[in-house]
């Protein structure tokens, strides 16, 4: 089985501090719908886990997060991809559930569900949180330098990532570094 597991806010789409909390407010990050409609086109399943606790805030329901995903959808059909499943965590940090990032209860329900050995999985994010639940459920950790991450953001502490972590500008240079022959260096980007 060839599974990704992607973080959504500040990986797939532009992230908030206020929240995305409708379809107007859902947009994608640049070259982050190709990158996961090559994966798709390479054979390789697509699976989300995204803290969602707007939800669990009373900030937006479950109708507004299905809307947003419809929109995802139709956007990514129109790249020629698609998104297999959206796992979510609903709850608050209160709430003590174990599938809020970054306790690894998402990735694991995802690896059960599609047999997948979580060793053999790789998990995207922009966050540490992101990266602590995947390692924390056997996956190989991948960093995204958008949304939370951003270089604007501030410099990297490579010293706090999961041990194996590897570090990309965007999801499409995760893709590029997936999809391309080991030694095999993809175009720069243009500026």
């Amino acid at each position: 089985m060839k599974l990704v597991i992607l973080d959504r806010d500040g990986t797939i789409n532009h992230d908030s501090d206020d929240y995305i909390k409708s379809p107007e407010e859902w947009a994608p990050l640049p070259g982050a719908l190709g990158a996961i409609a090559r994966l798709n086109q390479a054979g390789w399943r697509v699976v989300i886990a995204s803290n969602q606790s707007g939800i669990g805030r009373g900030l937006f329901d479950a109708a507004s997060l299905n809307a947003m995903h419809a929109k995802m959808g139709k956007l990514l059909a129109a790249e020629g991809g698609r998104i297999d499943a959206i796992f979510f965590c609903p709850h608050t940090p209160e709430d003590a559930c174990n599938c809020r990032k970054p306790l690894p209860g998402l990735f694991t329900d995802i690896c059960e569900r599609y047999s997948a050995a979580p060793a053999s999985v790789h998990a995207v994010g922009d966050s540490l949180r992101d990266l602590q639940a995947a390692y924390g459920a056997g996956c190989q950790p991948h960093l995204v330098r958008t949304g939370k991450s951003a270089p604007e953001r501030g410099p990297l502490d490579t010293s706090t990532l999961p041990p194996g972590t590897r570090v990309h500008a965007d999801l499409a240079a995760f893709a590029d570094h997936l999809l391309l022959p080991a030694g095999q260096v993809a175009p720069a980007a243009a500026a």
